[in-house]
């Protein structure tokens, strides 16, 4: 069975929440990441997110593009990310990771991901495709790799079933209107589209997009199945990026992760 999807059924049948924590690899450099994901799994993350540095990352707020700009004067290619998850893997073979990024990035890179070697990644989550579609629509096929869709609340009604099927991963709901990083959860409006969205899903649902204190990651774990943080990690990282002292990193992620539990 792919790691996310055991992973997220053992959480389910524990009656747990999934903490799924996001950085863009090579910010600052490829070692940091390596280093930043095995604290993330110490700290109590239970799936990564990677994100794939590229030019023009739509959905992204300023701080993580600023990532995606570094990590892209590294030169980091998806190559270089399967590298990077292959010292990984050496010392964890059972954290799940997903690659989030854009298609065309996967589509100049698709015999790699064809071949996952190791089947060392478990998902991917195309940004910038509709929900209904997934990776073997275009041509990449890797029966090793299940596919994430978004849900926003600006989904219209007719759609959101499609896309809750289509997941195979698990069904990513966009709690704002916006791009990364924003604010103002609106609770009553997570809650019902939440509750639509598991109407037709046959994977959990976990929200995304707006977290920044354990407060936020409490409210949202009531109404999902888990939750998604990405730019509160993404600043913490900026701002030590020299020092590479990320204890405050593994302080936030724990206490998130008490907040949810």
């Amino acid at each position: 069975m792919n790691r996310l999807t055991e992973t997220l059924a053992n959480l389910k049948q524990q009656n747990k929440k999934a903490l799924v924590a996001y950085l863009v690899a090579g910010d600052p450099d490829i070692q940091t990441t390596v280093d930043l994901m095995h604290l993330f799994v110490e700290a109590g993350v239970d799936a990564i997110e990677i994100g794939v540095p590229f030019t023009d990352p739509i959905a992204e707020g300023p701080i993580i593009q600023r990532a995606h700009d570094r990590a892209l004067k590294n030169n980091i290619s998806l190559k270089d990310i399967y590298s990077m998850v292959e010292i990984f893997r050496n010392k964890d073979s059972t954290t799940p990771l997903i690659l989030m990024g854009y298609l065309n990035t996967f589509m100049f890179h698709k015999k790699i991901i064809e071949e996952n070697k190791n089947s060392a990644i478990d998902s991917i989550l195309v940004v910038d495709i509709p929900g209904e579609l997934n990776l073997n629509d275009y041509g990449i096929k890797s029966s090793s790799i299940n596919t994430i869709s978004l849900i926003s609340p600006t989904t219209k009604q007719d759609r959101i079933e499609s896309i809750a099927k289509n997941s195979s991963g698990f069904v990513y709901y966009v709690t704002l209107r916006g791009v990364t990083g924003a604010s103002n959860l609106d609770s009553n409006e997570i809650s019902n589209n939440v509750n639509e969205i598991k109407k037709h899903a046959s994977v959990p649902t976990l929200a995304g997009f707006g977290i920044k204190s354990a407060s936020d990651a409490s409210l949202l774990s009531k109404h999902s199945d888990g939750i998604i943080i990405g730019s509160s990690i993404v600043q913490m990282i900026e701002q030590n990026s020299v020092t590479k002292e990320f204890d405050r990193i593994r302080k936030y992620i724990t206490e998130i992760k008490q907040a949810i539990s």
